[in-house]
């Protein structure tokens, strides 16, 4: 039986499924749950580390700044949600080795749920001798210094759709023997109570967002800071739900587990989740301000000079992820910011 027949009979004994109740059995369902079942990078999507050693070594460096920033504490969780196969983390280890202290002082810690994931992982950081929890809340009590690169976009989201003082949620349902949208009843959503769209607006809202981006911020009551960078606006408005099979997008509700499930993220909900947070700023303007053009400059001097010219485009470019992609950053009670990063206005 595949997923799809199993949520249908689902559906059809227990009522329709939220949006959010849908993505979570299409992504981690332990059977055929897309990111449980599979390796997908390369194949349905590419992330920026996986562009190129440039973004993963940004990112170690502005790490270990801070890190230096805020006095060395020793030890620390270095750590990472949602690591992928371990190549932004690899790079960024690699970055840093030269940082006194540093490596000496870190404890590798990675948040996955996929035991595919973390078998690719446990290969590609083996040196590291990584710890991995299932959730964020396994993290240790210490000094952080933590990165989440496209992580939020997958968190599951439920959709709601203005009508008049009330709202109607988009849920799944069953309609000629296959999955389909419609929208409930209206009803009051407290969470919503302060958004003045008009009527026919549809808006997402990731529940699980601020729980975890609050766990993080727990953290670094003791030290640290933490980087999310992630495709999304300030604050969502439009159906952002969308299916990627092969590179390509698919209807949400083919054939899930076989595709890649996402959602902008809300960065006006990830800043109203946690206090000592950054401005919102665009990838492109981050990665120029760490610097790198001139690592770019350096490397391009090798064989690979056209890969090396390309790859810092697709990550700087307005047109391409540049402005797409955003970083906001967290920092401990007291500290400075991530580099590259401003308060907000």
């Amino acid at each position: 039986m595949t997923l799809a027949d199993r949520l249908i009979a689902r559906i059809r004994a227990t009522g329709p499924l939220t949006v959010a109740d849908y993505m979570a059995d299409a992504l981690l369902d332990p059977e055929a749950g897309y990111y449980a079942t599979r390796d997908p990078l390369g194949t349905d999507f590419t992330t920026a580390p996986e562009i190129s050693q440039m973004f993963g070594e940004m990112v170690g460096l502005a790490l270990a700044q801070a890190w230096l920033d805020q006095g060395r504490p020793a030890p620390f969780a270095l750590a990472e949600l949602g690591p992928g196969r371990g190549t932004l983390m690899a790079d960024a280890l690699r970055a840093t080795r030269g940082v006194p202290g540093f490596h000496d002082a870190a404890r590798l810690h990675l948040v996955e749920a996929s035991a595919a994931m973390r078998a690719v992982q446990a290969e590609t950081l083996a040196a590291h001798r990584p710890t991995w929890h299932d959730t964020v809340e396994g993290l240790p009590a210490m000094p952080t210094f933590l990165v989440a690169n496209e992580f939020l976009d997958a968190l599951p989201i439920r959709q709601h759709v203005r009508d008049g003082a009330a709202w109607r949620e988009r849920l799944v349902t069953v309609q000629d023997d296959a999955l389909a949208f419609a929208l409930g009843p209206p009803v009051p959503v407290p969470e919503l109570v302060d958004r003045n769209v008009p009527d026919g607006t549809l808006v997402e809202r990731c529940p699980a967002l601020p729980g975890i981006v609050q766990t993080v911020a727990d953290r670094l009551t003791h030290g640290g800071v933490a980087l999310f960078v992630d495709y999304g606006h300030w604050q969502s408005q439009g159906d952002t739900l969308q299916a990627l099979r092969a590179g390509a997008p698919v209807d949400p509700l083919d054939a899930p587990g076989t595709a890649d499930l996402t959602a902008h993220v809300d960065f006006a909900a990830l800043a109203a989740a946690a206090p000592h947070v950054s401005a919102m700023t665009r990838q492109g303007v981050w990665l120029e301000r760490l610097g790198i053009t001139a690592r770019a400059n350096a490397l391009a001097q090798g064989p690979k000079t056209e890969e090396i010219v390309r790859a810092h485009r697709r990550l700087t470019h307005p047109a391409e992820m540049g402005d797409l992609f955003k970083v906001m950053g967290l920092a401990a009670p007291g500290a400075a910011l991530p580099p590259g990063l401003e308060a907000p206005a």
